[in-house]
C-alpha cells in the first residue's frame, strides 16, 4: 500500500522543485518532507528524486510513479469529498398505489428532499395488492394503499368514490355480453367489477386488460367498454358515469409506516395532509 501522505511529499518535491518549498506548501519541516520521500523510496524499492539535480527532478522510477500518484491522490480527495457530503445516503423507500402518484404528490417528494439532502426518494408505484404484502414484509418504510377498509395500524385513511365509467360520446346500451375494461388479475378493482356484474346477472367478458391506469383510462375512452375506477382519476378524461350502474361504496386509502419520530414522520404528515386535499377535492367533484 502506498501511504498518500509521502505519495504528497513526493509530487509536492516535484512540483516546487525543492524541499524546502515543498515543506512550505505542506506546512511540514524539510526534515519530515526528506523522512517521508526516504519511507516512500523504501517502499517502492527506488530513488524517485534526483537530488543532485538542478532544480530536483524525478528519476526515470519516479517519472514512472508520478502518474500514478496523482491520480491515487485525486481518487482520495474525490472519496473525502463524497463521504464528507451526506446527500442521499438516507433512503426512505415509498409504495404507492399507481393514481396516487401525480403531479402533486411528486411535487411535494420534491419539496421535502430539497431542505433534507440527507434524504434520497426510493418510489414504487404499483398494485396495492402487491404493495401492501411488500410493505408488510418490510420492503417499505412507507406504503399508501387502496383496501377495502383500513386495518387498525393505518396512520389515516380517506374514502375514496368510485364509480362506473363510460366514455363520455357513449350514446347506446352495451350489448350482452357486456364488455369490461380491468386491471391485470391482482388489481383491486377487477374481482369487485365481476362480483357487480353478477348481481345484476348480467354477461359480460374482458375486452381489455392492463396494469396500467392510464391505459385503462384510454381504453375507455375509446369505447372498448365499461370499468370502475376512483372519482378521483375522471377529471380531464372524456368519461362519464356509466348511470345504470352508477357508483359503488368507496374503498379506503390508507397510509402506513413502521417509524413515528423523525423525517418518517414528517413525510407521513405531509402526506396525510395532500390526501385530505385530495379527498376534499374529489367530494367537490361528486357534488359539482
Amino acid at each position: 500500500m502506498l501511504d498518500p501522505r509521502l505519495l504528497r511529499a513526493f509530487i509536492g518535491i516535484l512540483d516546487t522543485g525543492s524541499f524546502t518549498r515543498a515543506a512550505e506548501q505542506l506546512h511540514l519541516t524539510q526534515s519530515t518532507i526528506s523522512q517521508q520521500l526516504a519511507r516512500l523510496e523504501e517502499t517502492v524499492g527506488h530513488a524517485l528524486i534526483d537530488r543532485e539535480a538542478r532544480p530536483i527532478s524525478a528519476t526515470a522510477s519516479g517519472e514512472r510513479l508520478q502518474g500514478y500518484a496523482r491520480r491515487i491522490l485525486t481518487l482520495q480527495q474525490e472519496a473525502q469529498a463524497a463521504l464528507g457530503d451526506p446527500a442521499g445516503l438516507t433512503a426512505i423507500r415509498i409504495g404507492l398505489a399507481e393514481d396516487i402518484f401525480d403531479g402533486p404528490m411528486a411535487a411535494l417528494f420534491r419539496e421535502f428532499a430539497q431542505g433534507r439532502r440527507e434524504i434520497r426518494m426510493d418510489v414504487t408505484s404499483g398494485l396495492s395488492r402487491d404493495l401492501t404484502r411488500r410493505y408488510r414484509d418490510g420492503e417499505f418504510d412507507i406504503a399508501v394503499v387502496k383496501e377495502p377498509a383500513p386495518s387498525a395500524d393505518a396512520r389515516a385513511s380517506f374514502p375514496e368514490p368510485m364509480a362506473w365509467l363510460e366514455a363520455v360520446d357513449s350514446d347506446r346500451d352495451w350489448p350482452d355480453p357486456m364488455p369490461l375494461v380491468v386491471f391485470s388479475p391482482g388489481g383491486l378493482y377487477r374481482d369487485q367489477m365481476f362480483e357487480r356484474i353478477e348481481r345484476e346477472r348480467r354477461r359480460w367478458y374482458v375486452a381489455f386488460s392492463s396494469s396500467s391506469l392510464l391505459n385503462i383510462l384510454v381504453a375507455v375512452e375509446a369505447g372498448f367498454g365499461i370499468t370502475l375506477l376512483p372519482v378521483a382519476t375522471t377529471p380531464g378524461r372524456r368519461v362519464k358515469t356509466y348511470a345504470p350502474f352508477g357508483t359503488e361504496p368507496p374503498i379506503a386509502v390508507s397510509i402506513y409506516s413502521w417509524e413515528q419520530t423523525g423525517p418518517v414522520k414528517e413525510l407521513v404528515d405531509w402526506m396525510s395532509a395532500m390526501l385530505g386535499l385530495r379527498a376534499s377535492a374529489t367530494n367537490a367533484i361528486i357534488q359539482g
